[in-house]
């Protein structure tokens, strides 16, 4: 049967450092850049750590300049953008170094787009909408979860809205992304198992999202094999280099399958609490993620087979849907024992909650990839049972 036009593309940036002492490369990297003055974006837990002068002194051995901004919030907002371009613009700087997780990522993402590009961080909400470029762009992960290191989105919450916006582009894309396990030892347990969930999430959301191809499926599932052997090792022993290595590929491959395959209902869901309650991006992946799997199943079973398989489920004698179902049961007891909440209950989020939150995530962009269709009493019923 003839296949209908369709062209997919594959997105990663265009150098990605991984491994102990990738760091190491940074200032030699930020001078074949062309960077002379980077704003290296970070957030305050990080700064008042010392790790960000850290970055700074390995900037200064190769005569790269630099200055901090440690105002990356979790759930960056608007606000943490517009502050940190003004450090940006104040002093001079023509390259970006982010330092974190997702959230200074993503930041520095937003400083970005509007370093080059005319206009505030709300109007770039969608896909492709800009011209320019971002400044040269490092990416440096401490954690083993958002994938925001390799992928071409943003996240950014509108502070008036309480919506997250979400900014798609090639452009976006950081120029080098460095994995180094040892700025991940510090990582505390409950961090490290809430980002390894979330990676977690996005191998999974994008082994079943509809724009998934042959080589983001390769990735997604290669992520799962690995979180499910190694998350658990990092949650107990964050002093495991091994553990921390093996989750830094992980969560890398994880972002290039969902940045490439799109995630589905457990994200729309999960940036809701984020946005409106401030509530930590990966716990409420974590919590969604089965409630998300169970919903999806009668769209794709074998997907969810191979999932299970993945998960280390011996699926031997059980038929496609029974596997699928062991999987998600795998899927909940690998949450449980990394630690994280039952329920969104258990976070703060309330049943009074439900409407304003399940009308926000009809609306996110990651609906359109979700396999099955979903609608607004969908969510309302799933957020209840998420309780």
């Amino acid at each position: 049967m003839a296949l209908a036009e369709q062209v997919f593309n594959f997105l990663i940036p265009p150098v990605s450092k991984m491994g102990v002492g990738a760091v190491k490369q940074l200032g030699a990297t930020a001078k074949f850049l062309g960077g002379t003055k980077v704003l290296l974006v970070t957030d305050k837990g990080l700064f008042d750590l010392g790790v960000a002068n850290q970055i700074v002194e390995l900037l200064k051995a190769d005569g790269v300049e630099s200055v901090v901004f440690s105002g990356a919030e979790p759930n960056p907002t608007d606000l943490n953008v517009r502050a940190g371009l003004k450090v940006y613009k104040e002093n001079n700087c023509n390259m970006l170094v982010s330092l974190g997780g997702g959230s200074s990522h993503d930041c520095t993402k937003g400083i970005g787009v509007m370093a080059n590009n005319e206009g505030d961080i709300r109007d770039f909400a969608g896909i492709d909408t800009f011209a320019n470029p971002l400044p040269p762009f490092i990416a440096i992960n401490t954690t083993a979860g958002t994938g925001s290191e390799c992928t071409s989105f943003a996240v950014i919450t509108n502070t008036d809205s309480h919506v997250k916006m979400i900014i798609a582009s090639a452009r976006i894309t950081p120029t080098v992304a460095i994995n180094d396990p040892v700025m991940m030892v510090g990582l505390p347990a409950a961090l490290t198992a809430a980002t390894g969930m979330d990676a977690l999430t996005h191998a999974i959301e994008a082994y079943v999202a509809k724009l998934a191809t042959p080589v983001t499926d390769a990735l997604a599932l290669a992520a799962i094999k690995l979180i499910v052997e190694w998350l658990p090792q990092a949650v107990g022993n964050g002093a495991n280099l091994e553990a921390r290595d093996k989750m830094a590929y992980a969560e890398y491959m994880a972002g290039a399958a969902f940045n490439n395959a799109g995630v589905g209902i457990v994200h729309a869901m999960a940036h809701q609490p984020g946005a409106l309650f401030n509530k930590p991006h990966g716990v409420c992946n974590a919590i969604l993620l089965p409630h998300g799997c169970d919903f999806n199943l009668i769209a794709c079973p074998q997907k969810f087979a191979d999932v299970a398989v993945a998960m280390g489920v011996n699926t031997t004698g059980l038929s496609v849907m029974e596997a699928a179902e062991k999987g998600i049961e795998a899927i909940r007891k690998l949450s449980k024992d990394v630690g994280i909440p039952a329920g969104l209950g258990d976070i703060g989020v309330k049943e009074s909650d439900i409407p304003l939150l399940a009308d926000n995530a009809i609306k996110d962009l990651c609906c359109f990839f979700n396999p099955r269709t979903i609608s607004l009493d969908d969510l309302k019923r799933l957020y209840k049972e998420a309780m």
